[in-house]
């Protein structure tokens, strides 16, 4: 009997502990969408203006550039990897595809067709970005954070020098042209937030319906384990850097007809905002396990964040980046400690 009471003790205690870990799981999985809605209230109480239609159509918007990006980064940190060029790499690209434009404008190409041509270039060009890029870790068997941090160099230095340290400006015919695809609407909503979503549930449906969603995580978690099941993991991190490049080339051809321009300080800390989403939407930092959803929200956060700021004043706008660098210490220290 004693034996028993024990026995029927130790699986109370079992039971109570995997129900505990269970909660846990579940609280964990809805944080970041907990941590939106306080923020919304928040804001809605400090200014009035937050809950309007108006504003949150612009929260979104913003949002659009960085969520595309965030889409690709999180299938990079997900298989274990980093790219901290995604910002400079966005302004290169940018660059590039104004001076395609304004070239193929002045041999008259029609405008339409040479904004749709220079949409096609912009993808193109991050898709080869992030195809160099994928070379070089799985080839040149160099770590990701060293060829990316080079990048980032080399890609802000070749704007710089194309620019001749001013900014590349777009054809005012063409503007006129290319204007709709950032401040064009369906209805009532802007063309860049439509993408963003078209953008994020095509990575949902890769990364959870496909067996190369299912392979980079599997990389993620253990790449030695993944090679032992005969994943090619080499040709699967390849595909996540050119996953990411394209989304990078997306969000790029979004986001040139809002400024018409493009300047060494073009897409600046953009890859710290776009790993932030990451990391705040539950993607683990060490890889293996992560959603496009989490993302998704994480960047919408940190987008309420900076609007809250800015219409509050609570504290400068110039500390929206350390705002948002305190947010992916403080998460991770969170992921170590779970």
């Amino acid at each position: 009997m004693p034996q028993e009471r024990t026995d029927t003790s130790r699986d109370a205690r079992s039971g109570a502990a995997s129900t505990a870990r269970a909660w846990f799981a579940r609280l964990h999985g809805i944080g970041p969408v907990l941590g939106l809605v306080l923020l919304c209230i928040a804001g809605a109480a400090l200014n009035p203006d937050f809950a309007t239609l108006d504003n949150a159509m612009n929260v979104l918007t913003r949002t659009a550039f960085i969520g595309i990006i965030a889409v690709g980064m999180c299938f990079v940190i997900i298989s274990g990897g980093i790219d901290l060029s995604v910002g400079s790499m966005a302004a290169l690209i940018a660059g590039v595809v104004i001076m395609v434009m304004n070239v193929l404008g002045e041999r008259g190409m029609a405008p339409v067709l040479t904004v749709i041509v220079g949409a096609g270039c912009a993808v193109l060009l991050g898709a080869l970005f992030g195809l160099a890029h994928g070379l070089l870790i799985t080839r040149g068997r160099i770590e990701p954070f060293i060829v990316t941090l080079g990048t980032l160099g080399i890609f802000r230095a070749y704007l710089t020098y194309l620019s001749n340290g001013g900014a590349i400006t777009l054809d005012n015919t063409l503007a006129d042209a290319y204007a709709p695809v950032y401040y064009g609407a369906l209805l009532g909503v802007p063309v860049p937030v439509w993408t963003f979503l078209v953008v994020a549930a095509l990575g949902a449906l890769i990364l959870n319906r496909t067996a190369y969603g299912r392979y980079v995580q599997a990389i993620g978690s253990n790449e030695q384990v993944a090679r032992y099941a005969a994943v090619n993991v080499d040709r699967m991190k390849l595909l996540t850097y050119v996953l990411l490049g394209a989304c990078v080339g997306i969000a790029t051809l979004l986001y040139v007809p809002r400024l018409g321009s493009a300047s060494p300080t073009t897409g600046l800390l953009w890859e710290l905002e776009a790993i932030a989403a990451v990391i705040v939407g539950g993607t683990a930092l060490k890889g293996g396990a992560g959603s496009i959803t989490g993302t998704v929200v994480g960047a919408v956060l940190l987008s309420v964040i900076s609007n809250i700021l800015n219409l509050t004043s609570i504290i400068s706008v110039y500390l929206n980046a350390a705002v948002q660098g305190f947010v992916i210490i403080a998460v991770a220290f969170m992921q170590r400690r779970r």
